[in-house]
């Protein structure tokens, strides 16, 4: 069977692995920043924030094919392992069946009542015989377990092949849905180009606060907890990247996985799975460190770090910031 390893990932591929585009969707009256009666500049903020949330439901899309096809990667190169040994198992019982077979002719080749009339030495040809029998009852044994370990091993290889096929569909889905990703992206960003400077500023703007808010008295649920909520807020200011888990860049669920990291603590990657690992909490008593997952399907994550504010990687062109815990409507708060 040939290899079926996967090609080491480059460009694109290299962040996007399993990544989720966690976009931040705000309604531009909550912003605060577009003047009354901007209709056109209200109607393309509106069309880019569409955009990415179009692209941030096909990345979960493209996440769960990801998953799933390194899943089924790791399960094929497990099988061709068994498969392997279990060959090796094969050749190394056709081999002692082969030597019990040439032990039995050598022992005896002719029919048993011509033998014994023919042996000067009856007691002795008796020996032999049961030495004949044994022998026999040795072979058919071993003859049904090679038989056994050969019906195995084809079961084996058409529950690989089987495997393999759905590895290469899975491929092929990770790549439709990437696509989907970067053309829905590249549609926003160019309508963010397309827009007035002060309009694209406003857009892009670091933080809608524009400081670092007082965070005194704020007390994390745990040490781990401590050292994740150090790493978010030491990431504020590096920018949103698609697909990527730090440190240099983060997406949604790149930035509360990598702070974990930092704490010795194991997250999945995507929001989604995020908001289930862990013991949920009410959002009233959320403490810094804890996962604030968002909308109903729990496509954007932050990070809580106390006095009703969190650390999150919003969208594509901005950067790693703080803002109101409420921003959007919270899906579930969990404490890992």
């Amino acid at each position: 069977m040939g290899s079926h390893r996967r090609p080491a990932p480059s460009g694109f591929d290299r962040g996007a692995r399993g990544a989720t585009l966690c976009v931040l969707t705000v309604a531009a009256a909550a912003l605060g920043v577009l003047p009354a009666g901007a209709a056109p500049q209200d109607d393309n903020r509106a069309e880019v924030d569409r955009l990415y949330e179009e692209a941030e439901h096909a990345t979960e899309s493209y996440n769960k094919a990801d998953e799933r096809a390194d899943l089924l990667h790791d399960e094929v190169d497990r099988a061709q392992d068994r498969i392997a040994r279990q060959q090796d198992r094969i050749n190394t019982m056709r081999d002692a069946l082969g030597s019990l077979a040439g032990a039995q002719y050598r022992s005896g080749g002719l029919d048993p009542s011509l033998a014994l009339m023919f042996s000067d030495d009856p007691d002795e040809y008796l020996d032999k015989a049961a030495a004949i029998d044994r022998i026999g009852a040795r072979q058919a044994g071993e003859l049904r377990k090679l038989q056994t370990a050969m019906r195995d091993l084809a079961q084996e290889r058409a529950e690989t092949t089987s495997k393999l096929d759905e590895l290469d569909r899975s491929r092929e889905a990770v790549a439709r849905h990437k696509r989907t990703v970067e053309r829905k992206l590249s549609k926003a960003r160019q309508l963010l180009n397309s827009m007035p400077d002060a309009d694209r500023a406003a857009y892009d703007r670091t933080s809608r606060s524009g400081r670092t808010p007082d965070l005194t008295g704020a007390v994390p649920s745990s040490g781990r907890a401590a050292s994740a909520v150090a790493a978010a807020r030491s990431a504020v200011g590096r920018p949103y990247i698609w697909g990527a888990n730090g440190p240099s860049g983060f997406d949604c669920s790149g930035l509360t996985q990598w702070s974990y990291a930092q704490a010795g603590v194991g997250l999945p990657r995507t929001s989604q799975a995020q908001a289930h690992a862990g013991r949920q909490v009410p959002l009233s008593q959320a403490q810094p460190g804890d996962i604030v997952t968002y909308r109903d399907d729990a496509s954007h994550v932050g990070m809580y770090v106390g006095n009703g504010q969190v650390v999150h990687a919003p969208y594509p062109g901005a950067a790693v910031r703080y803002d109101p815990v409420g921003m959007m409507p919270v899906s579930a708060v969990t404490r890992p």
